[in-house]
């Protein structure tokens, strides 16, 4: 199989990696990332996982599998990327307040040896509570969100947040490990 390597530095994507048991290293992709596109689409995503993944695998001589993640949250068919301030980082918790919202991650898989690509995007659901004002306040103030997709991150919200998920816990943090491993078997 050769090496496998990370084409991320997410210490979110870093932990659920380590929890399969699979020797990987990190090496970041340099890819600048298109942040115009406001429109959700399984192709964009599943594109900027590849191309996140193809910027590491054309620097890497060996062999190796190069796997590229990217993640969005996504409502109204509107992609919520990541705040640019915390007035921006408000404005998108207010807007998933009391709503259910989809959280896609897609991830692609380069053989450096064989030149293949394998890609695939799961969804998974979050319905926030209603929450307050000084909830939001509170939140973008004391976890500083602004790295996260959507303004928040999944395992690190307070109680009284979140009403209801479907799908890929570990998803919505950043990376499937299901889906991953059928990729690369």
């Amino acid at each position: 199989m050769g090496k496998i390597i990370l084409a991320s530095s997410s210490p979110r994507r870093q932990n659920i990696l380590k929890e399969t048991k699979l020797k990987f290293e990190v090496k970041p992709s340099r890819y600048e990332e298109d942040h115009t596109q406001t429109v959700f689409s399984y192709d964009f995503i599943e594109k900027l996982a590849y191309n996140k993944a193809l910027e590491v695998a054309q620097r890497t001589p060996e062999e190796a599998l190069v796997i590229g993640a990217d993640t969005m949250v996504v409502i109204d068919n509107e992609i919520l990327g990541k705040p640019k301030d915390e007035e921006e980082a408000i404005s998108m918790l207010k807007r998933l307040s009391g709503r259910k919202h989809m959280v896609v991650t897609a991830i692609a898989v380069i053989n450096t040896k064989a030149h293949t690509v394998k890609k695939t995007s799961v969804t998974s659901f979050v319905e926030f509570e209603t929450l307050t004002e000084p909830m939001i306040q509170s939140y973008v103030r004391d976890y500083k969100p602004l790295d996260k997709a959507g303004a928040y991150g999944i395992q690190e919200l307070p109680s009284g947040f979140v009403k209801n998920v479907e799908g890929s816990f570990k998803n919505i943090i950043g990376l499937c490990p299901e889906a991953l491993m059928e990729l690369i078997v």
